[in-house]
């Protein structure tokens, strides 16, 4: 893992927002960290980088890419970067190609799985967004950049892998 990669989407339900951070590992496209919320705080970007860092306890140094949304770079999430010894990257202002790979993700999952749902709770909704992410995205779908095979077969096969 040579860098993890951090944004956010907005999901529609009837009783209002939910708000999905991940961190994808750019190595594998691996979703390591993800986290829901009703509301878009500082506290769900965190929760999904502390899901990351505590499911692969990367060494320290490792590049922690982002968009420039307060919630990113506001003094908390940057401690916590600090914290875990990782560098903070983020896009210039206005680049959006800098973070295509989660937006990539966000795509697959706007169109692949939830084009035309409309949940009634947001219970519903995350239930569904962790199926897909954990159950499917993680484990089944297949990717180009990784020869067509899913990111959890594609870290189990690497020679990365084998090695820790």
């Amino acid at each position: 893992m040579g860098s993890l990669r951090a944004t956010h989407p907005y999901l529609w339900t009837v009783q209002g927002w939910l708000y999905l951070a991940v961190v994808l590992d750019l190595y594998s496209r691996k979703v390591v960290g993800w986290a829901l919320s009703n509301r878009l705080t500082a506290l769900v970007v965190k929760d999904a980088l502390s899901m990351a860092y505590w499911r692969r306890k990367p060494e320290k140094g490792i590049i922690h890419h982002s968009d420039r949304g307060s919630q990113y770079a506001g003094s908390d999430y940057q401690k916590m970067l600090d914290q875990y010894g990782m560098i903070c990257s983020m896009s210039r202002k206005g680049d959006c190609w800098d973070n295509a790979v989660v937006e990539s993700f966000f795509h697959s999952l706007k169109t692949e799985w939830i084009a035309d749902i409309i949940y009634k709770t947001r219970d519903e909704a995350r239930a569904d967004v962790i199926n897909y992410i954990e159950m499917f995205y993680n484990s089944r779908r297949l990717h180009s950049f990784l020869g067509n095979t899913n990111p959890n077969s594609f870290e189990n096969n690497s020679s990365l892998a084998k090695v820790a």
